[in-house]
């Protein structure tokens, strides 16, 4: 009797290019970078308008470019060092082509946070203050990013007979696999954004500096903890200690920073 092949949801035939005029194309990858600091932009200057103000109208979206820079740039190099040293250490030119992909969170956090602190420091702005307003936008960037990796195909997670399984057409193994992105999408997105936008409605919290900040960082570090364990490790990596993945490593700092940041603002 020939072997139950469990069945898949359809993956979505959408173009990773939306529009492609001669050698200028625009990828969805590139709009979901746009709509993710745009609209982040945007929901920080809506948060400054309530006390306490962090900074200046013309401030906010001076902050745009420095974050723009932070997250392009700290997410590339992020990538290079923690995912694939080895081949851009043969091939450094490569580093440069980011049209191709590879880009890391903890990479762009990292440049983001540089970002900040010459940001306030050439202003003389509180840090904390600016951190917690960021905190609050930046789901908006990771719910985005997260459908354009399901757009791309890329990031998808392990072989899985679970109802909602799809078969990736960049899967060489042509297996049904977790939506994992979607899960990424819902929970370091939609349900990080909804946290932080009720903690944002009380007062009390407002006015502690860096508590925001710290239940982002938790609360992001948890949410892709658990989607790593649905989550097909790259392939030129693998599984680390105890079976644990790169993401997960690299998420275990967030939560002693978040932890110690709550603990500051409570203070």
């Amino acid at each position: 009797m020939a072997a139950m092949i469990p069945a898949v949801i359809p993956f979505p035939q959408i173009d990773p290019i939306l529009i492609e005029i001669g050698p200028l194309a625009i990828r969805w990858y590139a709009l979901a970078y746009l709509a993710g600091l745009i609209g982040g932009w945007r929901y920080v200057q809506w948060l400054n308008r309530h006390a306490p103000k962090a900074m200046t109208p013309a401030q906010v979206d001076d902050l745009l470019l420095w974050i723009t820079l932070g997250v392009v740039l700290g997410g590339r190099i992020g990538y290079v060092l923690f995912y694939n040293f080895g081949y851009y250490l043969d091939n450094p030119l490569q580093a440069l082509v980011i049209w191709r992909g590879g880009m890391s969170f903890h990479g762009g956090l990292l440049g983001v946070v540089l970002a900040m602190v010459l940001f306030s420091r050439r202003h003389k702005l509180a840090l904390l203050a600016i951190a917690d307003l960021l905190a609050c936008a930046t789901p908006i960037g990771l719910f985005f990013g997260r459908m354009a990796n399901f757009i791309n195909a890329e990031l998808y997670g392990r072989a899985s007979d679970v109802p909602w399984a799809m078969v990736f057409p960049s899967d060489p193994e042509q297996v049904p696999r977790h939506p994992s992105q979607l899960y990424e999408a819902a929970l370091e997105g939609l349900l990080l954004f909804a946290v932080l936008f009720w903690l944002a409605r009380f007062r009390g919290i407002r006015h502690r500096p860096g508590f925001a900040t710290g239940v982002f960082l938790i609360g992001y570090a948890v949410a892709r903890m658990i989607v790593e364990l649905f989550r097909e490790p790259d392939a030129h990596i693998g599984f680390l200690a105890a079976g644990s993945t790169m993401g997960q490593m690299l998420s275990v700092p967030m939560v002693l920073g978040g932890a110690y940041l709550i603990w500051r603002a409570r203070r």
